[in-house]
């Protein structure tokens, strides 16, 4: 029988790096513009906000992957058994844009590990930092906050209330765009396309969206309202899933000079919370991450 993991030594984990490296080629370019419908940024022009995650997937075989299609448990991160994985959020810095058609390199390290518990239970958190560069130049610097958490029934609603927005759009999730986000991403996590394993073994009401696709379409809706904006930073934490096929609302407002407050919700409250902080321009150059 395996030690609880309240017992296990995580120190060992921390400090690991991980390399991999690509190339963000103009036909996955198209891929991702398609399942967002959007123009697709040509060779040469900078690669949109958050599209970074559909590059520097490891190809895992199926008989490396896990009964929720996570790729097995070890290796450069912790193993965590019999806990289900999620993307609890972020922090990104933009620096400089990433090019559509070049290659690219992307170090991960692990910078810390923290049992802590909740009201759901004991929650493994784990914090890797992702540096992107090209060309030898560090464009982007992210921070992304994975949990482990014990099985038990998903949180169907949020005690967060939106902030009254300045701008807002609608999106109907449908198992079609799931489906093309797992697949551009290359994520056989099976909540997201496999309707009676999401809702007979994890309890959940329907596929649910993902997370990162969530803060994608934010972070988009935020650009699209703010055209003059040149993103810095932008900060995003999930806390309540969505699921197919209720519609939910993407809204946001400014706050003081530079910053915006970012949410994604419906009527069972808020799904996801963002902060951006950004400078605003007035020329056609090239900005970073957009």
């Amino acid at each position: 029988m395996s030690a609880p993991d309240s017992a296990i030594d995580y120190s060992a984990w921390t400090g690991r790096t991980e390399q991999a490296r690509d190339v963000l080629s103009q036909n996955i370019v198209e891929r991702i513009a398609a399942t967002f419908g959007e123009p697709a940024p040509k060779d040469g022009e900078p690669l949109p906000p958050l599209w970074q995650w559909c590059f520097f997937q490891a190809p895992v075989a199926e008989s490396r992957l896990g009964t929720d299609g996570h790729p097995l448990r070890g290796g450069f991160l912790p193993a965590a058994d019999d806990r289900n994985r999620m993307w609890a959020g972020g922090r990104l810095e933009f620096i400089e844009p990433l090019t559509v058609g070049s290659a690219a390199e992307r170090v991960s390290t692990i910078l810390r590990i923290e049992e802590k518990h909740g009201h759901t239970g004991a929650l493994l958190f784990v914090t890797v930092r992702h540096d992107y560069s090209q060309n030898g130049h560090l464009c982007l610097r992210e921070e992304q906050d994975i949990v482990y958490r014990e099985p038990n029934p998903p949180k169907p609603t949020s005690d967060l209330a939106p902030v009254a927005a300045q701008w807002s759009e609608s999106v109907t999730p449908t198992p079609t765009l799931l489906f093309r986000y797992s697949a551009v991403t290359f994520n056989g996590h099976r909540i997201h396309y496999d309707h009676p394993y999401v809702t007979g073994t994890e309890g959940y009401a329907g596929l649910v969206v993902h997370g990162p696709l969530i803060a994608t379409l934010l972070l988009r809706s935020f650009i699209h309202a703010n055209p003059q904006a040149r993103v810095r930073h932008f900060a995003y934490r999930g806390v309540r899933p969505l699921t197919v096929p209720t519609p939910f609302q993407l809204g946001g407002c400014l706050l003081e000079q530079g910053k915006a407050r970012l949410w994604a919700g419906n009527e069972a409250g808020v799904a996801q919370s963002a902060d951006v902080a950004f400078d605003t321009v007035t020329t056609d150059s090239p900005q970073p991450g957009q």
